[in-house]
């Protein structure tokens, strides 16, 4: 799937859609950011809602799994006080994160490296909490993602997740943004979802559908030329956001955040 996602030169590509977007790059904040960064549905809004659901607080040890550019590790260090570890497959996203968090001066919060969800590079327990937002759509083996979850968070540790599901009405419409077709989109509805994580061993603590709270636009217009959105699908965006929005009126996608505690 990283063939999808890469994108060569994206750090470069990033900070000149920055400048060009007038921001300042050597007094970028998180906010300054918030379009570039927060490549997930819902934006920064929705990484603040469910930076509060899970309770985020200082000191917090965070796993993010699939943070990409480091959009919500960020805003979880400079806003709540975590210490975060960010994982992505992606080699030239981890690049630009790591770009980023340095322009930031969160280098001494936010560490970005280069892994495998199913794989996780981190020792047992060592994680108070595991971030996911929208990074589970590519992988089909959710089994072993929700277990290597459950190994790498102390007893009593937290899973905060945001996720794209099938909905009541399939199949979905493409393109996705994070599929051209369905052989590399692999979305099981909910009441599948919730007993995948019991079974690997979390407690539910809460469940919300979100599908409409960050639902997104009915087309492109007005996303700005330095939005990861552009950056990153560029022409093909159009065609994505439209889809996007006939997948979530039509209830084919729905979105969830959810809190589960790790027995």
């Amino acid at each position: 799937m990283t063939d999808h996602w890469a994108r060569e030169h994206l750090a470069e590509s990033i900070l000149d859609a920055l400048a060009a977007a007038g921001k300042d790059l050597n007094a970028l904040t998180v906010d300054d950011l918030a379009v570039t960064d927060q490549f997930h549905g819902g934006g920064k809004p929705a990484t603040t809602r469910l930076a509060k659901l899970c309770g985020a607080r200082p000191g917090l040890r965070v796993l993010d799994v699939g943070g990409g550019l480091g959009g919500p590790a960020r805003t979880l260090a400079a806003e709540y006080g975590c210490h975060v570890t960010v994982v992505d497959l992606t080699e030239s996203y981890v690049r630009a994160a790591r770009m980023l968090t340095a322009r930031l001066r969160l280098d001494d919060r936010v560490s970005h490296r280069v892994g495998n969800a199913l794989e996780l590079p981190v020792d047992d327990g060592a994680f108070d909490l595991v971030w996911t937002q929208n990074s589970g759509m590519n992988i089909a083996d959710k089994e072993r993602l929700y277990a290597g979850f459950h190994r790498v968070l102390r007893r009593g540790g937290m899973l905060a997740l945001q996720e794209p599901m099938a909905g009541p009405r399939e199949p979905p419409v493409f393109p996705l943004m994070w599929a051209d077709d369905p052989s590399t989109s692999f979305l099981r509805p909910p009441d599948q979802m919730r007993a995948v994580i019991a079974q690997a061993g979390f407690v539910e603590r809460a469940w919300d559908d979100v599908t409409d709270e960050i639902g997104g636009p009915a087309t492109a217009d007005g996303i700005p030329a330095h939005s990861a959105q552009r950056l990153i699908m560029g022409a093909h965006l159009d065609a994505i956001i439209r889809a996007n929005h006939v997948n979530r009126s039509e209830r084919r996608i729905v979105s969830v955040q959810a809190l589960f505690e790790r027995r």
